[in-house]
């Protein structure tokens, strides 16, 4: 149906939007190798790396969001960015019209915007996909005219004023954190039979968590009887090393790992049997696909606070423990994995419960609201 369509989707400035993007854009490929596709995006995001590297064409386009800080440097930025946001509907209406597009998908950050915006009022089909259970700015305004909008939760749908019924198709997960295998995992990370805990704060790490981590291990790794994983983040990795040995904690302990960074996450997540992180959406549904149970901080300052509305939807339905980095400290994230460690009903509870929230099939659902739009759209037209 859409071999011999052409696509273009706008995602950007995240991994969190970029990704999904990716994982649609690649599976619409290898079922129809007639597809056109292309990226629109910035020239110095992650979208920049990223789209390139899986084999796909990016046109660039400039664009910012803006800073909440009050300072110079903060007003400069933003009266850059309402140029940018000025002046980028004529760059991204030049490449509309130089690719003919047959759909314009927007997968989020800020480039979304502007793309969607500018191919609606061309009169070009459109779709959004919001990943958070707290939509942001952009997706809000873009799903007053986008013909179809794909959330991954229903809990944001009551967020929205959409032009049509929102589709609930989950968020695409990496097909090798599907296939690991839990026994062989943990045999290649040599956890035995220790109940092992995966922390990380994301590729650029969290200080608060890293902070709490720090005293935690600290605090419990001569008892032997937790497997501690802890990814400190590329820039606070060996800070985090000297710190821990300060505290008297032995490097070559069998039962503490301290990596900079989790480059083998579908490993690492499936041997674990508790993971404390951030609350980022595409960690949130590898969670659910795997059955995990999780400790969430959700990162304070993102947008509209879109990380605790994440967390809070795994909490209410007793997948996850949520706290609030106000409320964080070494003393009650050891409250809580005495609480869960103690008790393996409690962990294989709320593991089930996040498996019961997963959406296995999220890509084909999503490919199939892309379809249904270029198809509808075509039957009007004809």
């Amino acid at each position: 149906m859409l071999n011999d369509k052409r696509l273009v989707f706008a995602a950007g400035g995240t991994g969190g939007h970029i990704n999904p993007a990716l994982a649609v854009a690649g599976e619409i490929k290898k079922r129809y190798p007639g597809a056109e596709i292309i990226f629109i995006g910035t020239a110095v995001k992650m979208e920049a790396r990223l789209v390139p590297a899986a084999g796909f064409e990016l046109r660039t386009i400039r664009i910012s969001g803006f800073k909440r800080e009050i300072s110079p440097a903060g007003l400069r930025h933003n009266i850059k960015t309402v140029y940018y946001l000025l002046t980028s509907g004529r760059a991204v209406k030049k490449i509309l019209r130089d690719f003919r597009p047959d759909i314009v998908i927007g997968f989020g950050g800020y480039v979304s915007g502007p793309v969607v915006r500018t191919a609606a009022k061309m009169g070009k089909p459109t779709a959004i996909h919001e990943q958070n259970a707290f939509p942001g700015v952009t997706n809000k305004t873009l799903a007053k005219s986008a013909d179809a909008v794909m959330l991954t939760t229903q809990q944001a749908e009551k967020y929205m004023s959409a032009k049509n019924k929102p589709v609930i198709t989950g968020l695409p997960v990496r097909g090798e954190l599907l296939e690991a295998d839990r026994l062989e995992s943990r045999k290649k990370l040599n956890v035995d039979s220790l109940p092992m805990v995966l922390s990380m704060g994301g590729s650029l790490g969290a200080r608060a968590i890293n902070e709490c981590m720090l005293e935690t291990i600290a605090a419990r790794w001569r008892k032997g009887d937790i497997f501690f994983m802890h990814a400190t983040g590329r820039d606070s990795y060996e800070q985090f090393r000297s710190d821990l040995a300060e505290k008297g904690v032995d490097e070559n302990a069998p039962n503490v790992v301290i990596r900079d960074y989790v480059d083998d996450m579908a490993e690492c997540l499936s041997a674990a049997d508790l993971v404390i992180c951030r609350a980022g959406a595409s960690s949130i549904s590898e969670f659910q696909a795997l059955g995990k149970p999780s400790v969430l901080i959700p990162y304070p300052y993102a947008a509209e606070n879109h990380q605790y509305f994440n967390a809070k939807v795994l909490a209410d339905n007793g997948a996850a423990i949520l706290i609030e980095e106000k409320d964080l400290s070494s003393g009650v994230l050891l409250e809580k994995l005495d609480m869960l460690l103690e008790s393996p009903g409690r962990l294989e509870k709320m593991g089930r419960a996040a498996s019961s929230m997963a959406v296995l099939n999220a890509t084909d659902r999503i490919i199939e609201v892309i379809e249904r739009t270029v198809a509808t759209r075509e039957k009007t037209d004809g």
